[in-house]
């Protein structure tokens, strides 16, 4: 800190006139100033090792890349010699001498599990979250959404589907274990 020459006031550096008299104030030859926040600049990786690293990096990948593709060879398979002998069935014939055909076969019921699965990819996909179980011919679906009127509509589409899976009754379970609703397929 320095004094004004004129009338002695305290002032601090870098004032160009006094604050109280006004008078030019002599320029200052020292400007540094003590302290400050600046670091000393650390030791830098040299760019020359980066980009030879990049490069080895670089050859590595290829290397094992090329290497993965000649190893392989196709698998070659042989066609299957072996003949099976089947006899046909004997045709029997109607009395006006047209071919019978057998009845057509039913298709398989599909597994309640599988269905129930469906079902509850079908809740989750709507956002009703849910876990639907089976137990013996009843379908169990345990979910805080219950209460909401936008569980029917999947319920309902997958009815038939529980059906005809064999399964006889559905019933939805809030989490706490009360019976919301019991609805027969």
């Amino acid at each position: 800190m320095s004094a004004c020459p004129k009338c002695g006031v305290a002032i601090v550096p870098g004032y160009a006139r006094c604050p109280k008299c006004h008078a030019v104030l002599p320029k200052r030859t020292q400007t540094s100033v003590q302290g400050g926040t600046s670091l000393e600049s650390g030791r830098r990786v040299p760019l020359p090792a980066i980009i030879a690293a990049g490069v080895l990096g670089l050859g590595l990948i290829i290397w094992l890349g090329a290497r993965g593709s000649h190893d392989k060879k196709p698998v070659e398979t042989k066609p299957n010699t072996t003949q099976v002998h089947v006899e046909a069935a004997p045709v029997t014939t109607l009395a006006d001498g047209v071919p019978a055909t057998a009845a057509p076969s039913r298709p398989a019921a599909p597994s309640p599990d599988a269905v129930a699965g469906e079902l509850e990819r079908t809740l989750q996909r709507q956002r009703l979250w849910s876990r639907v179980t089976v137990t013996g011919t009843r379908v169990e679906v345990r979910s805080g959404s219950c209460g909401d009127p936008a569980i029917q509509g999947p319920i309902g589409e997958a009815a038939p589907t529980l059906k005809a899976a064999g399964l006889t009754s559905l019933r939805c379970v809030e989490q706490s274990g009360s019976v919301v609703f019991t609805r027969e397929l």
